[in-house]
């Protein structure tokens, strides 16, 4: 029965396709894409055919994989990224942190390593001017993420109004400047804020992480559901030097890190604490 013309592709995007797709991605970034994603597969990367101008899946990948694309490997990894945020989303964590910072006196040190377009790293952000009721507080935020194209949004830190929607209002006066003219119904964030955060493009995968030092809390949010059991284990294990004794390690509202690390336990709703062995081995000993 020959297909309609509704469910003709534009693109031949076949099984082998997929899997070669799926491959890639799990090599290059550790997603696990999960058999249902196909039809998603196809329509992010046909974009990426249309932009390259070539007419198959089989010769965009073996294009990709011969090195013959240039930078399209960040394009590819881009595209297949999901950057679904907002501010303040699972609002439930940031009373926790701003507890947990509340009594520190030290200079803050605070990782977000999935910030997709800015709206995590900034709510991180407005917390600790809350906490410490200042907009120029002691601390240094990190916001990482493997695509660079919502780093580039995040780093502007410009966003349409209808973002700041669920945000209070005495919140939207205090940390963002709004547009007027041209720029009317949108928001920029206050430089104070930007000025706390330095973003990079950081792939959990590498074998090194452009960071260093501990950090007093880690936001891994929403980003080990991509992937397999053995990749959780192995980034968890590379977090665990990089935590404060007393660090705090924000997870997703559907992750479980308690089955795939030692080193960890739950401090509260998906909240983790180095375990006590682990937290007496990187405590300072007392002469």
């Amino acid at each position: 029965m020959p297909q309609s013309k509704d469910t003709v592709k534009e693109f031949d995007f076949n099984a082998r396709d997929f899997e070669r797709v799926r491959g890639l991605i799990y090599k290059r970034a550790g997603i696990s894409l999960a058999d249902s994603k196909q039809e998603m597969v196809y329509s992010r990367l046909a974009r990426r055919l249309r932009a390259t101008g070539i007419d198959s899946f089989a010769k965009y990948l073996d294009q990709l994989e011969a090195g013959h694309l240039g930078e399209e490997w960040e394009s590819f990894t881009n595209a297949l990224t999901t950057n679904l945020t907002s501010f303040f989303r699972e609002a439930h964590h940031f009373p926790l942190l701003a507890d947990h910072i509340k009594g520190k006196r030290e200079p803050l040190t605070i990782w977000c390593s999935a910030s997709s377009t800015g709206e995590e790293p900034y709510s991180i952000a407005m917390t600790v001017c809350e906490t410490f009721n200042t907009l120029t507080p002691n601390c240094q935020i990190i916001a990482t993420d493997i695509d660079t194209n919502v780093l580039a949004t995040a780093e502007n830190g410009v966003y349409t109004m209808d973002r700041l929607d669920k945000m209070l209002p005495e919140r939207q006066r205090r940390f963002f400047l709004k547009g007027k003219g041209d720029r009317e119904g949108m928001a920029r964030i206050r430089p104070e804020l930007r000025n706390m955060i330095t973003f990079k493009q950081l792939n959990l995968l590498a074998d090194s992480w452009p960071i260093s030092g501990q950090f007093d809390a880690i936001f891994c949010r929403n980003v080990m559901i991509y992937f397999d059991k053995a990749t959780q284990r192995k980034i968890l294990a590379r977090f665990v030097p990089l935590m404060k004794p007393d660090a705090l390690l924000f997870a997703g509202h559907s992750e479980n890190f308690l089955y795939v690390s030692e080193s960890l336990k739950l401090r509260g709703k998906t909240v983790y604490e180095l375990d006590d062995t682990a937290a007496a081995r990187k405590a300072p000993q007392r002469t």
